[in-house]
């Protein structure tokens, strides 16, 4: 044995609390606010004035802390249909008891707003405002129909916010880039809903799959889908150095996209177009370094 039982039994608690408040996500996140900052936002500033500006640290701990305790939040209130969905998944998430998993969200949220509160009181109200409102997604909002979907995607954008406000930059290209990755990500939130059927349907969640069916439900995501052609087009005009090609080969890529969709028929082929359209959004926050 490579460790001792009481040592696996650590390792297993630990990686059950990483996919808890999607670690992974978290990290992206991270790195996604300092790159757009240091690239886009405040293009002036140098990696040492990023790192050393205390103030900017807190807005980016403030964030990831927050939107780690929003995943905390949505899992206690999915549990029911996790167990459906992802059993494995499931399994995993709750090795730590639902005790621990309370006190982290509690935690994680007033070291959030300590470090808010720390930047200006103006912070603090904006990531007041945040927390009350992934609360209010994850209990009330996530069951409706429609405005589930949108208020996912306009959460999840919400710490890009952050950092805009913060350096006070409102050029045209950010309100582009926010509209682009606003519908990637409303596109992404509702393959996921075809993917979590199952669960949904036997929980009466109201997402667009219940509610419709699987073919009018594509159509939709085929419609976000070529709208964000509508800010990629504005974005391919932008000097945003390399990046350009990103936005270029973003027109095959989602045309491959809408091709497996339309061939998809199971979770499993949910899940694969699901994790493109992450990975894709992961390119895009890499790209961002070479603008």
């Amino acid at each position: 044995m490579l460790f001792p039982k009481k040592h696996q039994k650590n390792i297993l608690k630990l990686i059950s609390l990483f996919s808890l408040i999607r670690g992974y996500n978290i990290f992206v996140l991270i790195l996604a606010q300092y790159l757009t900052a240091k690239y886009i936002l405040a293009p002036h500033n140098s990696w040492n004035n990023l790192f050393l500006d205390f103030h900017f640290f807190s807005v980016i701990v403030a964030s990831a802390l927050t939107t780690a305790a929003g995943y905390i939040s949505n899992n206690f209130y999915d549990a029911a249909k996790d167990q459906i969905n992802r059993p494995k998944k499931y399994i995993l998430e709750h090795l730590v008891s639902q005790k621990i998993h309370f006190f982290l969200f509690f935690l994680l949220n007033t070291i959030a707003l300590i470090f808010a509160y720390a930047v200006s009181f103006y912070a603090f109200l904006f990531f007041l405002f945040y927390i009350l409102s992934i609360w209010l997604y994850s209990s009330i909002i996530k069951r409706l129909f429609w405005l589930s979907n949108l208020f996912s995607a306009l959460l999840m954008i919400l710490p890009f916010w952050a950092i805009t406000l913060y350096f006070k930059n409102y050029e045209e290209v950010i309100f582009y880039l926010a509209g682009y990755l606003f519908f990637l990500i409303l596109a992404r939130d509702i393959v996921k809903d075809l993917e979590s059927l199952k669960g949904d349907w036997t929980q009466r969640y109201q997402s667009l799959p219940v509610v419709f069916d699987s073919t009018k439900t594509k159509c939709i995501i085929s419609i976000i889908i070529l709208l964000s052609f509508i800010p990629n087009y504005h974005l391919f005009k932008q000097p945003l150095g390399l990046m350009n090609y990103y936005f270029i080969l973003s027109v095959p890529f989602q045309a491959f996209v809408l091709l497996f969709l339309w061939l998809a028929t199971n979770q499993k082929m949910y899940l694969w177009i699901h994790n493109l359209i992450k990975l894709w959004i992961l390119v895009g926050v890499i790209g961002i370094a070479f603008i």
